[in-house]
């Protein structure tokens, strides 16, 4: 449940909720990184581009000239989530929410 995270990890939630509902995507994602910036996109499914939202938002922090993430999060209906991105950005032991569109965390999985 929301309620279970940190302040920091439900505003994640939250905003990769928003980044989802503004857009009607099928997923959106949040992350966080080293200096407490957050980043949040969604889905991104052109003819020629197909980028997950988690793929996107790490992006657009590496656009930003970040040097790390701390968390991220995830929310889709989808059963799993990959974090391959953030594994290879960040390292391991990243945390990243997985939640439902209702923002209820499903799981936290680490890189």
């Amino acid at each position: 449940m929301l309620s279970d995270l940190s302040a920091e990890d439900a505003k994640l939630v939250t905003l990769a909720r928003a980044a989802r509902a503004r857009t009607r995507a099928a997923e959106g994602a949040a992350v966080r990184d080293s200096d407490g910036r957050t980043y949040a996109a969604c889905t991104v499914a052109l003819d020629t581009v197909e980028l997950t939202a988690l793929q996107l938002a790490v992006a657009m922090a590496l656009a930003s000239g970040v040097k790390g993430l701390e968390a991220a999060a995830v929310v889709t209906d989808a059963d799993a989530v990959d974090v391959g991105v953030v594994r290879h950005f960040a390292g391991a032991n990243v945390p990243v929410v997985h939640a439902n569109g209702t923002g209820e965390a499903r799981d936290v999985v680490h890189t």
